[in-house]
């Protein structure tokens, strides 16, 4: 078996793609500009220049056993990518089937959350776990579901989209897939911001962050302001950890994980989410699952952590 799988992780900015060996050491990774590029033909050609010169640097040239990619809206089953909402490419476009024609060399592709879920299975927090939810608290909410050590894909390869579960059923706020009231628009980093724009208009107590124009707050900026003390921004997390555990509470009843794992920038708030997120989800939880789902960070570094998840898919690809 050749030793190595690339890793492509296809984002609104930036293509970041890595050569990775089977303990899940990232040997080598680079990046290109994704929306440089309005024509897919040519991204793919500025791609294959970029990888090709990282294999020709790291003697793996010939030695790739699959490339793993994850891209918005990718589906596993049909190797395309159905939608895409920041990127002037066709869809559905045949994405895994143009990458394999370009390089020769097998390829999978799945959304960001499942690269996510298989890469921490693979090389993460989620080894040697059978049953756990993936969950990405980035700019949206992403999810992974997997089930005695399978990723739930559904029939149609869409399965697990657990960030627009819908939350609050009247008066929720609008979501971008068209609905309301969806976790991610609570739960998220943009979503944080959003209820810090909510409290400060709502209320009139004084807070660190009425020095920041309010349209411009960021999650990062409700952080900094909760760790220097600042009550609304504590009670902001509250807030959020609290929605977080009624889902995740939720989430268990569907599919009885061992673990929750937390990946990405908000789940690096540390307590001031993942303490009310706990009390809310035990407090929410059907009695026989009381006390029986860890919840538990990624340990997969930032940096690596979405070609790692991409390149796991890769000792798959046929």
């Amino acid at each position: 078996m050749k030793p190595y799988v690339v890793g492509i992780d296809i984002g609104g900015t930036n293509t970041v793609f890595g050569i990775v060996d089977a303990r899940g050491v990232v040997i080598a990774s680079s990046s290109i500009k994704t929306l440089k590029h309005a024509d897919v033909n040519d991204y793919l050609d500025d791609l294959h220049e970029g990888l090709t010169r990282l294999m020709e640097a790291n003697d793996a040239v010939d030695k790739i056993h699959g490339i793993g990619i994850g891209a918005p809206n990718a589906n596993f089953y049909t190797g395309t990518i159905e939608r895409l909402v920041n990127i002037p490419w066709p869809t559905p476009l045949p994405l895994a089937q143009m990458v394999s024609e370009k390089f020769g060399i097998p390829v999978a592709i799945t959304n960001d959350a499942n690269a996510a879920a298989i890469g921490e299975m693979t090389y993460g927090a989620a080894r040697g776990i059978k049953n756990f939810i993936m969950i990405t608290l980035g700019t949206g909410v992403g999810s992974g579901i997997v089930i005695n050590g399978q990723l739930v894909y559904g029939h149609d390869g869409f399965a697990g989209e657990l960030g627009h579960v819908i939350m609050k059923r009247n008066n929720g706020r609008l979501c971008g897939c068209g609905r309301t009231g969806c976790l991610e628009t609570y739960c998220s980093a943009s979503g944080v911001a959003r209820t810090a724009r909510e409290f400060l208009e709502l209320r009139s107590d004084d807070s660190l962050l009425r020095n920041i124009t309010v349209e411009d707050i960021t999650s990062k900026d409700v952080y900094d302001a909760a760790v220097n003390g600042d009550k609304l921004a504590q009670e902001i997390f509250e807030f959020t950890g609290n929605i977080l555990g009624e889902a995740f509470a939720d989430f268990t009843t569907f599919s009885s994980p061992e673990a929750i794992i937390l990946f990405g920038g908000l789940a690096k708030s540390g307590e001031l989410l993942l303490r009310p997120l706990r009390e809310s989800m035990e407090r929410n939880m059907m009695p026989q699952f009381k006390g029986k789902v860890k919840i538990l960070l990624s340990e997969l570094k930032e940096a690596d952590a979405a070609v790692l998840g991409a390149s796991a898919l890769g000792w798959e690809a046929k």
